[in-house]
């Protein structure tokens, strides 16, 4: 149940049937007409901006609009009071059996309340990590595994057809570096003296991956020069790296539907398909680029190029998809991947990138754009830079990497639900600190600490009904008289249960997972605001000694409380918490 929805129907309805009665004119559209919680709480338990958007277009006073639609609303008997505010916004306070049955809704529900049918019928691509398989995840690469997986579970919550998916960038030369350093590392397992030189990769996570080659292929490649065995152990050392990948991210709690590999693309035929693709459609020419702005490099030389009339599609220049001696660039590749995510027939794509990768961004929208005549739309989402903290100083190394905190690191220390919730207390493109020691602390000012506290107390509450022999399993609390919620305490946190149907729909539309973890710490501060002042006095706490009935209408709403705080745990990738230790 939506109530925002419900009474935006009664919003428009009654505008409809002003329209009838020649208050205002045919044809005006409703479709920006929107009801949502006031600025300020005092003002009402909702707002509509219809007069306001519909004065204009029907050439009338927004509060002449206003005044009549206010009269009209009011004879409905879910609508208590609707005053017209300032130039024409409309107040509307609410009858308290809507929230009280609104508890009752969210019990029922379950884990299904709030779920929306907005994306019902559409598929949807959400391409995310993606990093290179040359070794452990670092510390980067987690913020945008725990953004993209909780914003996958976000679209399925609101009925999008959801692919998981992480493409494997193993056709490029650093895959060659990764096979060159596992042969060091092959080497040393034999008692050799190995150097890594520049461009090598010297973290330790290589030295199992080595002592296993050995084991697997004895002396067969010690000695041996390259073009024995590169292509070898480039396979073998990128499904190594691939198993420690599926390992780090399945400790974060992520698994992906498809791993998509780039080789993939090379020697089939499908980059050449692609840009086929675009050559039919006129976008492909060549060309010589203009300089880079700014100061000209040195080596700067013009060079007739195969170009991408990329600046066709919203981009800022046109660009290079084959070098001058024939060879595909980077950009060539992820034009024939993301034509076949096209392919795939998904009505719209996601990408999650970090945010070093803010100029490949007008690039990648351009090819899918004119590679799907602009009818699937591609996202791209950017996430920022992670600075770690422990004892108040900044957290820089790692001994099994050499040069970076893992993904592991984050997860051994501080446990997997935790690193994913925190992730997640700031929009993905604003930058993040994750200090090791504040995010374990166990107070109000640690949002982790305080959703999971406000489901583990409410969990306390359903114990201590047991032991009162007071019933309170969920047909009980259904079944039970709702209209005991009338305090305004109560209805506070009623009408805060209410706003997650609107919210993950909102969440949902602009594909940012985060607003579930903001509305969740509020609606816990709701519930612990509530609990405390039950402290004090005594009609409001959930178990009222000798009186089950009242006991069972309160337990309701505590259990709305904690259904809803399950579900957005549940699409942030986070286990709810029993109880606090």
């Amino acid at each position: 149940m939506n109530l925002f929805t419900d009474i935006r129907t009664l919003v428009i309805g009654a505008l409809e049937q002003m329209t009838s009665e020649g208050v205002l004119p045919e044809g005006l559209d409703f479709a920006n007409v929107a009801v949502e919680p006031p600025r300020d709480a005092a003002h009402g338990d909702m707002a509509t901006n219809a007069a306001m958007v519909l004065a204009k277009p029907a050439r009338m006073k927004p509060r002449d609009i206003a005044d009549v639609l206010a009269a009209k609303l009011a004879e409905d008997a879910r609508i208590i009071s609707a005053e017209v505010a300032g130039p024409g916004f409309l107040n509307l306070r609410l009858a308290p059996t809507l929230w009280q049955g609104l508890v009752k809704d969210a019990v029922q529900g379950g884990a299904d309340f709030g779920r929306s049918s907005m994306g019902q019928g559409l598929k949807v691509n959400v391409e995310y990590v993606s990093a290179n398989p040359t070794g452990p995840l670092h510390v980067g690469h987690t913020r945008g595994a725990v953004f993209g997986d909780a914003l996958a579970s976000l679209l399925d919550f609101v009925g999008y057809n959801v692919t998981r998916e992480y493409y494997i960038n193993d056709g490029g030369a650093q895959v060659d570096v990764l096979a060159r350093s596992v042969y060091l590392r092959y080497l040393e397992a034999f008692g050799k003296e190995v150097a890594f030189e520049d461009g090598t990769y010297p973290g330790d996570y290589l030295i199992p991956v080595g002592q296993a080659l050995k084991d697997k292929v004895g002396d067969a490649y010690v000695d041996q020069p390259e073009d024995v065995w590169l292509i070898e152990i480039r396979e073998y050392a990128t499904e190594a790296m691939m198993d420690l990948i599926r390992a780090d991210l399945k400790a974060l709690g992520v698994e992906m539907d498809l791993f998509y590999s780039e080789k993939s693309l090379y020697g089939t035929g499908r980059i050449e398909a692609a840009l086929q693709a675009l050559d039919d459609k006129g976008l492909i020419y060549e060309g010589v680029l203009e300089p880079p702005k700014g100061k000209k490099p040195e080596d700067w030389e013009p060079r007739e190029q195969t170009l991408f009339k990329s600046t066709e599609h919203g981009d800022d220049v046109d660009r290079p998809v084959k070098k001058s001696d024939g060879g595909w660039t980077y950009f060539a590749p992820d034009i024939a991947y993301h034509y076949d995510k096209v392919s795939r027939g998904f009505d719209a794509l996601i990408d999650v990138f970090g945010a070093d990768h803010g100029g490949y961004v007008k690039r990648m929208k351009a090819a899918v754009s004119a590679l799907s005549d602009g009818k699937v739309p591609l996202d791209i989402k950017l996430t920022q830079l992670v600075k770690l903290w422990k004892d108040g100083e900044p957290f820089k190394m790692s001994k099994r990497a050499g040069t970076f905190i893992t993904l592991r690191d984050v997860v051994d220390q501080v446990g997997a639900d935790v690193t994913r919730f925190h992730m997640l207390t700031r929009k993905n493109d604003a930058p993040l600190d994750f200090d090791f020691d504040k995010v374990l602390e166990q107070s109000k000012d640690n949002p982790v600490f305080y959703v999971q506290y406000a489901h583990a107390r409410v969990c306390s509450v359903l114990r201590k009904a047991a032991e009162a022999g007071i019933a309170a399993d969920d047909a009980t609390l259904m079944a039970a008289d709702l209209s005991k919620l009338d305090s305004d305490a109560e209805i506070t946190v009623a009408k805060k249960i209410a706003e997650w149907p609107r919210l993950v729909e909102i969440a949902g539309r602009t594909n940012e997972p985060h607003r579930v973890a903001f509305y969740l710490y509020e609606l816990a501060s709701e519930l612990h605001a509530f609990w405390n002042k039950g402290n004090d006095d005594v009609s409001l706490r959930f178990i009222q000694e000798g009186d089950a009935a009242t006991s069972q209408a309160k337990i309701a709403l505590a259990r709305a409380v904690a259904v809803v705080i399950s579900a957005g745990l549940g699409i942030l990738g986070v286990t709810p918490a029993q109880e606090m230790r």
